[in-house]
C-alpha cells in the first residue's frame, strides 16, 4: 500500500533554525493520493518531540507538509538536505546534521525515530508506521548493533497491539534479519520472566482455584442423571399423543388440498369474469377498459392461473385480441384523417374571418382616433375617449373534433406502440400538407388562392391544437418542419403568382388575404415573417403597377378637360369636390351657383390621389415594417412628380393651348401645389404618424417645389402664346409710314389692337390667376412690346425714318402707359408693393423715343444724365437707330428759308452724338 500511495517523499535543503530553536521542513506528497499526514519526531526519549502536520499549498500542483521540528537543548547550525526513500515497508530518513555529541546530550546515539500517520482518500484507508532516522557516522549506529531503535519501536509495538509487519520487512530490506530475531527473543524471554514472576506472585490463588472446578463437576454429574430419568418418563407419556399427531396431520392435508382447489377456483372464476367483461368491452367499442382488463390479467392472473389450460387460452386469446383492437382503431382513425382534412378549408376561413374582424374593429377604432385627433386639432369639440375591452376565445369558436385521435393515441401508447402510431400520424399529415400545397391550374389564383391558404390555415391551426393538448404525440420540431416546408411552398407559389399578376387591384386582393392568414397563424405561435417578406419584396411591382394605372386615369382626366372654370350648383357637390380636398378659401358655404377657381380636372386628380394613397396603406400595411410612413411618402412624391406633373407639363408643352386654358393649368398647378400638404397629412394619418412631425421643417413632399417650377412652365408657356399673339399685333407697324411729312395727332392703329388684346388679357387673368401670377403675365406681356419696339428701330427692313414717325411712337407709347397705369391700379397690383409697375415694363422704348425727340440728344453721352434718363439704353442700339434718323431731302430744302437757331441746334446735337457713339463703338 505504501508504494501505491507515497513512492517518494522528499524534504527539501535549506533548514536554517530560528533564534528558539526551531526549523520548518517543507514536504512533498502527491495531492491525490494522501488526504492527511501527521507525524512525531524525537529521540528515544519522549523529552523532544514535534508535530509535523501535513496542509496543501494554494495554486501548486503538488501540496506541502509545512510543520516544526524542536530540538531542546541543542542548536542547528548548519543546512542539511534532508531526503525520504522508502526501503520495502519502512522509512528511513538519514539526518546529517545531528552529532554524537549533540545526541549525547539525551543519553543515545543520535538517532531518531519517526512516527508517521497517512491517511488516504482511497476507501477511508489508513495507515501508521515507524521511520528510523540514523545520521551516519564512522561509529557503528544503534540498527547495526540490533540494539537501540529497533528495540524501542519493537516494545512500543507490542505494547500497543499495533502490526509488526512494517517493521520485519524493514529488517529483511536492510538485510539484518538477525538483529531483530534477536530483539524478539529478548522479547519472549522477558515475557517468559514475567508469567513465572506472576504465576509465583499467585501460586496460592491457582491452588484455590482448581478445589472450586472440582465442587462444580460433582454437582454437574449429578444435574445430567435427573435429567435422563425425566426424558424417560415424557417418552412414554407422549406415545397415545404421537399417534392421534398423525391422524391430525393427515386430516391437515386434506383441508390444505380442499383449500388450495377452492382458491384455484375462485381465481379461476375471477379470471373467466375479466375474460367477460374485456369481450363486453371490445364488443361495445371500448377499447381503453378493454386494454386495462388485458393488462390486468397479464400482470396478476396470468402466471398465478392455476389450471395450464385455461392460462394457455388466455395467453393465445391476449394478442388477438390486441390485434383486433389495433386494427378497429387503426380503421377510425383512418377515417377521421379524412374528416380532418375535409373540415381544414371551414376552420382556416373561420379563424381568418375572426382575423378580418379584429382587423376591421382595429381599423375602426383608428378611425375614430383620427376623427377625435381633428376634431381636437380643429377646436371644434372635446374628444371623447371610450375604454372597448373585447376578449374571443379563439379554441371555443374554433371547434373540431379531436376526440378519436386522442384515443387512437392512447389506445396505441397502451398496446405499447406509442411510437409507431406517433410516426404513422405525422407521415400521414404530411402527405395531407403536400396535397394541401398543390395548385390547381384549372382556376386562376386570384380566385383559388383564398381556398388555397384557408386549408393550410386550417391544418395548422388544427396542428398546433394536437401539439398544445396532447402528450407526446407530435414534437415542436416536427411541427417546425411541416410548417418550414409549408412555409418553402407558400413563398414560391407567391413568388411565381405575383410575377404574373399585372393588376394592382390583384395584387392587393392577395396581399390582403396572405396578411390575414399571417396574423391568424402568427397567434397560433408561427413564424411568418418570410412571407411578409415576399410581400415586402412585391411592393415596388404592386406600386408600379398602380402607378401604371393612375397614369391612365390622370391622362384621361386631362385630356377630357375642357379647362374651364368649375360650376358649382349644389352644396353636396361643393362637399364633394371643394371641401373634401380644403380646396376653399374660406369656411363659409359660398352662394350657388359657385364659380370654382380651377377645372374639372383638379377635383378629379385630387380623388386619384386619395385612392392611391389607400390602396398604398392597404398594402403597406399589416405587412412585415410597422412604420411605413416613409415609404409612402416616398411613393406618393413619385405619383406627384412622375405621373400628375408630367402629365400637365406634357398638356403645357404638346397641347394647342390658347391663353385662357394656359392660364387654367396654370392656376390648376396652384391648387395642386396647395393639396401637397393635404395629401401628407391624409397618409401621415393612415399611418397613424403624430401630426407634429408631419409639420415640421422639410418635412413636406418634394412635389410641391416641383409643382412650383411647373407652375412657372406654365405661366412661361402663357407668356409664350402672349408673346406669339402681340407679335401677330406687332407685325401691323411695318404699315407705318416712318418717313411721314406731317405730324402725327393720334396713335397707330396697332396700338389699339394691342391695348384691346392686353385688356382681355388681363381682364382673364385677373379672374382665374392669383395677383402674383397676373402680375408676372402683366409685365411679361409689356415688356414683350417695349422689345419689339425697340427690335422695329433695329430691324434691318427699317432702313430710315424721320421726326414725325417718332413722334407717332411717342403717341403709342402714351396710350400704352396710360393703359398700364390704369390696370396695375385697378387690378389691385399696387397693393403688392411691388419694386416696378406696368409702366416701368415699357421703359427701354420710352427712353429711346424721349432721346430721339430731345432738343439735347448729345447729353446720353453725359454719364450722369445717361444714368439719370437713359440708364435702360444700349451704346450700340442708340448707335444704330440714330443713324437711321433723317428728314427728308425736299423737306430739308423747302424750309430753308423757315429754319430757326432751336432746330439747328438739335441736329447739331444729334449729329456729335452719332459722331462720338460711332467714336465709342
Amino acid at each position: 500500500m505504501l508504494s501505491k500511495h507515497l513512492d517518494y517523499l522528499h524534504l527539501d535543503e535549506s533548514l536554517e533554525p530560528d533564534k528558539d530553536d526551531q526549523a520548518t521542513i517543507p514536504l512533498a506528497v502527491p495531492n491525490d493520493t494522501v488526504e492527511e499526514l501527521g507525524w512525531y519526531v524525537g529521540p528515544f526519549d519522549e523529552q523532544c518531540i514535534a508535530k509535523l502536520t501535513f496542509a496543501p499549498s494554494s495554486g501548486s500542483s503538488q501540496p506541502n507538509a509545512v510543520g516544526v521540528h524542536t530540538w531542546k537543548g541543542t542548536n542547528l547550525r548548519k543546512q542539511r538536505r534532508l531526503k525520504l526513500t522508502r526501503r520495502g515497508a519502512c522509512l528511513v530518513i538519514p539526518v546529517l546534521g545531528v552529532s554524537a555529541e549533540k545526541g549525547a546530550a539525551f543519553g543515545r546515539e543520535p538517532c531518531l525515530v519517526i512516527l508517521v500517520s497517512l491517511h488516504f482518500r482511497e476507501k477511508g484507508a489508513a495507515f501508521r508506521f515507524v521511520v528510523m532516522m540514523h545520521a551516519p557516522s564512522n561509529k557503528r549506529t544503534a540498527a547495526e548493533n540490533g540494539d537501540g531503535g529497533i528495540d524501542v519501536v519493537l516494545m512500543r509495538s507490542l505494547g500497543n497491539g499495533e502490526d509488526l509487519g512494517p517493521i520485519v520487512r524493514y529488517a529483511f530490506e536492510c538485510g539484518k534479519p538477525e538483529a531483530l530475531l534477536h530483539q524478539l527473543r529478548n522479547v519472549v524471554k522477558k515475557k517468559e520472566v514475567e508469567i513465572e514472576e506472576m504465576c509465583k506472585l499467585h501460586y496460592d490463588e491457582f491452588i484455590l482455584a482448581v478445589d472450586e472446578l472440582r465442587g462444580v463437576l460433582v454437582d454437574a454429574y449429578d444435574l445430567k442423571s435427573s435429567l435422563s430419568s425425566e426424558n424417560l418418563q415424557l417418552q412414554e407419556v407422549a406415545s397415545a399423543l404421537l399417534l392421534r399427531l398423525d391422524d391430525l396431520l393427515e386430516l391437515y392435508l386434506i383441508q390444505k388440498n380442499v383449500t388450495e382447489a377452492i382458491q384455484t377456483l375462485k381465481v379461476c372464476v375471477q379470471v373467466s369474469k375479466l375474460c367477460l367483461a374485456c369481450n363486453m368491452h371490445v364488443a361495445n367499442i371500448r377499447f381503453y377498459p378493454a386494454l386495462k382488463i388485458l393488462d390486468l390479467i397479464e400482470k396478476d392472473y396470468l402466471q398465478s392461473t392455476p389450471l395450464k389450460a385455461l392460462r394457455k387460452v388466455i395467453d393465445k386469446q391476449i394478442p388477438a385480441i390486441k390485434l383486433h383492437i389495433e386494427k378497429k382503431v387503426f380503421s377510425e382513425f383512418n377515417d377521421w384523417l379524412l374528416h380532418i382534412r375535409s373540415i381544414a378549408k371551414e376552420v382556416g376561413q373561420l379563424a381568418i374571418g375572426q382575423a378580418a374582424s379584429a382587423r376591421q374593429r382595429e381599423e375602426e377604432k383608428r378611425a375614430h382616433q383620427r376623427e377625435a385627433e381633428e376634431q381636437s386639432r380643429s377646436g371644434v369639440s372635446d374628444p371623447v375617449y371610450a375604454l372597448e375591452s373585447e376578449h374571443i376565445d379563439e379554441d371555443s369558436v374554433l371547434e373540431f373534433d379531436l376526440a378519436p385521435l386522442f384515443r387512437s393515441h392512447h389506445i396505441h401508447t397502451c398496446l405499447g406502440i406509442q411510437e409507431k402510431f406517433c410516426e404513422f400520424y405525422y407521415n400521414n399529415r404530411l402527405l395531407q400538407l403536400n396535397l394541401d400545397l398543390q395548385i390547381s391550374s384549372a382556376h386562376p389564383f386570384l380566385e383559388s388562392h383564398q381556398p388555397f391558404f384557408a386549408q393550410i390555415a386550417g391544418f395548422f391551426i388544427m396542428e398546433d391544437r394536437v401539439l398544445r393538448t396532447s402528450r407526446g404525440l407530435l414534437s415542436e420540431s416536427q411541427v417546425e418542419s411541416l410548417w418550414d416546408s409549408a412555409m418553402s411552398k407558400m413563398k414560391s407559389v407567391l413568388e411565381d403568382q405575383f410575377s404574373h399578376t399585372n393588376t394592382a387591384n390583384h395584387l392587393l386582393l392577395i396581399k390582403d388575404f396572405v396578411t390575414l392568414f399571417a396574423a391568424t397563424l402568427s397567434r397560433h405561435g408561427y413564424q411568418v415573417t418570410p412571407l411578409l417578406e415576399v410581400l415586402d419584396n412585391s411592393r415596388d411591382k404592386y406600386h408600379e403597377l398602380l402607378l401604371s394605372e393612375c397614369r391612365k386615369q390622370i391622362g384621361d382626366i386631362l385630356t377630357s378637360d375642357t379647362f374651364e372654370q368649375m360650376v358649382i350648383k349644389k352644396e353636396y357637390e361643393y362637399n364633394m369636390n371643394v371641401v373634401s380636398f380644403h380646396l376653399q378659401s374660406s369656411d363659409t358655404v359660398p352662394a350657388f351657383p359657385f364659380i370654382a377657381p380651377f377645372s374639372s380636372s383638379v377635383p378629379d386628380a385630387c380623388r386619384v390621389v386619395r385612392s392611391f394613397i389607400e390602396d398604398s396603406v392597404s398594402y403597406l400595411s399589416y405587412g412585415g415594417h410597422i412604420n411605413f410612413y416613409d415609404v409612402l411618402k416616398k411613393y406618393l412624391d413619385k405619383l406627384m412628380i412622375d405621373v400628375l406633373n408630367e402629365a400637365l407639363l406634357s398638356m403645357i408643352h404638346t397641347g394647342n393651348l390658347d391663353v385662357s386654358q394656359a392660364m387654367r393649368i396654370g392656376a390648376n398647378i396652384a391648387v395642386l401645389e396647395r393639396t401637397c400638404d393635404l395629401f401628407l397629412w391624409q397618409a401621415a394619418q393612415l399611418c397613424s404618424v403624430p401630426l407634429h412631425l408631419v409639420e415640421r421643417p422639410h418635412a413636406g413632399l418634394t412635389a410641391k417645389a416641383v409643382f412650383k417650377a411647373s407652375q412657372n412652365a406654365a405661366y412661361n408657356a402663357l407668356l409664350n402664346v402672349v408673346d406669339s399673339k402681340l407679335d401677330e399685333y406687332l407685325a401691323l407697324m411695318n404699315s407705318i409710314n416712318w418717313t411721314a411729312d406731317e405730324t402725327p395727332e393720334h396713335a397707330n392703329d396697332y396700338i389699339h389692337e394691342i391695348v384691346i388684346y392686353l385688356d382681355y388679357l388681363i381682364s382673364t387673368a385677373q379672374q382665374i390667376l392669383p395677383l402674383d401670377a397676373l402680375f408676372k403675365v402683366g409685365v411679361g406681356a409689356l415688356h414683350h412690346i417695349s422689345d419689339s419696339i425697340v427690335a422695329t428701330f433695329l430691324s434691318e427692313s427699317l432702313k430710315r425714318f424721320n421726326l414725325n414717325a417718332i413722334i407717332g411712337i411717342d403717341n403709342d407709347l402714351k396710350m400704352l402707359e396710360a393703359f398700364a397705369d390704369e390696370r396695375f391700379q385697378s387690378t389691385g397690383l399696387s397693393d403688392l408693393k411691388r419694386d416696378r409697375s406696368f409702366r416701368d415694363c415699357l421703359v427701354e422704348s420710352r427712353q429711346l423715343v424721349n432721346l430721339l425727340l430731345s432738343n439735347q440728344p448729345d447729353d446720353f453721352m453725359d454719364p450722369v444724365i445717361r444714368e439719370k434718363d437713359y440708364g435702360a439704353l444700349d451704346y450700340k442700339k442708340v448707335a444704330t437707330i440714330c443713324e437711321k434718323l433723317k428728314d427728308s431731302p425736299d423737306r430739308l430744302f423747302g424750309s430753308l428759308s423757315n429754319r430757326n437757331a432751336k432746330q439747328n441746334s438739335r441736329k447739331k446735337s444729334m449729329d456729335t452724338l452719332k459722331r462720338r457713339l460711332k467714336d465709342f463703338s
